[in-house]
């Protein structure tokens, strides 16, 4: 399951630094070009040779890696998914088409993470066993600073 998805991201990292490391290798070989010569001519060619197609590489390289990481996070994203894809039972909807699973959650201690935009019930499967996890106060519901996590509370039917 993770390890399909890292194998590929990992590649475009390894490619993102080794272009940012001959990227910087041949800007100071540039530089060191350019220094020793007096006169303009004589420091283009190592200009055109060196310094620019560094500064290629440099932000290639600084394109992979930010492409890299983001594919990383992806991941991670589609790894947390499939847990709690895996925590809904096998057999929620096989009579006639309808849900027959409980909730996940029935608590009615209601929890949140500090920093966070969510409350949650206290049996949740986000914060269960979660230190962190604090009572929430009923100001920050009521104002509505605080939504209520998808997978523990249900959606409200309107009338």
């Amino acid at each position: 399951m993770r390890t399909g998805r890292l194998r590929t991201v990992h590649p475009v990292l390894w490619a993102g630094w080794a272009a940012l490391a001959a990227g910087a290798a041949l800007c100071v070989i540039g530089w060191y070009g350019i220094s020793g010569e007096r006169y303009a001519e004589r420091q283009l060619p190592y200009l055109a040779s060196c310094t620019v197609p560094g500064a290629a590489l440099i932000i290639a390289g600084a394109v992979l890696l930010t492409h890299g990481r983001g594919a990383l996070a992806a991941a991670r994203v589609e790894e947390l998914y499939d847990l709690l894809v895996a925590a809904e039972p096998a057999d929620a909807e096989e009579e006639s088409g309808q849900s027959t699973s409980a909730p996940l959650a029935v608590s009615e201690e209601l929890l949140m993470v500090p920093g966070g935009t969510l409350w949650h019930r206290a049996d949740c499967p986000l914060v269960a066993g979660k230190a962190e996890a604090v009572p929430v106060d009923s100001k920050l519901v009521a104002s509505g600073e605080l939504g209520p996590c998808p997978i523990c509370e249900p959606a409200e039917e309107t009338d």
